[in-house]
């Protein structure tokens, strides 16, 4: 993103501003350094409910930030707003990430374990998860899937980001890839896409099992199933719970 950040000395004061990169903070040793989180900073589940909340990841409380006086702040282009990490620059270190794919997931790893002084368990942990990615055998063939991350209306995976990625990985061709993001979707235009996998993702929107019978009353021939949604989105250290949770999927859908 084109910041330079220079720092005296490694961050003492660690404010985290991504639910997924908070967990990895912790998995690298630093969990006595993070001193604030977001509200949706859920994981490790014991540890950060010692943390201070700092507002939601799009509503910062600065007051709140201001007073952790933080040396360092853990943000992300996509998941963080521009104007909220623009006034955080103006008084303190803050280190952001943009991601797409695993590669930028690694590499993000890496950096955070350069600022940190974590570089060995950053190293560690990229290496394991290059090795279990190595292994994860996709759909063959390409099973044409949609997978939505909202309703009312009804929001879907397109193109340009993590899950669009982690799909791909799995075989599972997304049939809204033509679209930017994360788009609208239309019952009409789901119909018109003719997926045989629907993936309804457990955030941000809560999908359960009561509404799949909404999805396979459009796609009747479908398969419709709820999936976890950290386990197709967190980018940091829950990546090792994903490529076992991914594989048996693959072969829950290549059976059915």
């Amino acid at each position: 993103m084109n910041h330079r950040l220079q720092l005296p000395q490694p961050p003492r004061r660690i404010v985290s501003l991504v639910p997924s990169q908070t967990e990895l903070l912790f998995h690298l040793g630093l969990g006595d350094r993070v001193v604030g989180v977001t509200k949706f900073c859920i994981h490790p589940q014991e540890q950060v409910k010692q943390k201070k909340k700092i507002g939601g990841t799009k509503n910062f409380h600065f007051e709140a930030i201001d007073q952790l006086e933080p040396d360092l702040i853990i943000g992300n282009k996509e998941e963080n707003y521009q104007e909220g990490i623009k006034r955080l620059q103006e008084k303190y270190p803050v280190w952001m990430s943009d991601i797409y794919t695993l590669e930028d997931a690694f590499e993000m790893m890496a950096g955070i374990g350069q600022v940190t002084d974590t570089a060995a368990q950053a190293t560690e942990l990229v290496q394991q998860l290059r090795q279990q990615f190595a292994s994860l055998m996709p759909a063959v063939p390409p099973v044409p899937t949609a997978y939505f991350i909202w309703r009312n209306p009804y929001m879907g995976i397109g193109n340009q980001n993590f899950i669009d990625h982690l799909l791909a990985r799995c075989g599972f061709e997304n049939v809204l890839g033509h679209l930017a993001r994360y788009p609208e979707v239309t019952p009409a235009q789901l119909q018109e896409a003719n997926p045989k996998l629907i993936l309804l993702s457990s955030e941000p929107y809560p999908f359960k099992e009561k509404h799949i019978v909404e999805f396979k009353a459009i796609c009747p021939d479908a398969h419709v199933m709820v999936v976890d949604g950290e386990l197709f989105s967190w980018y940091g250290s829950r990546l090792l719970h994903s490529v076992p949770y991914l594989q048996g999927l693959i072969e829950e859908v290549s059976s059915s």
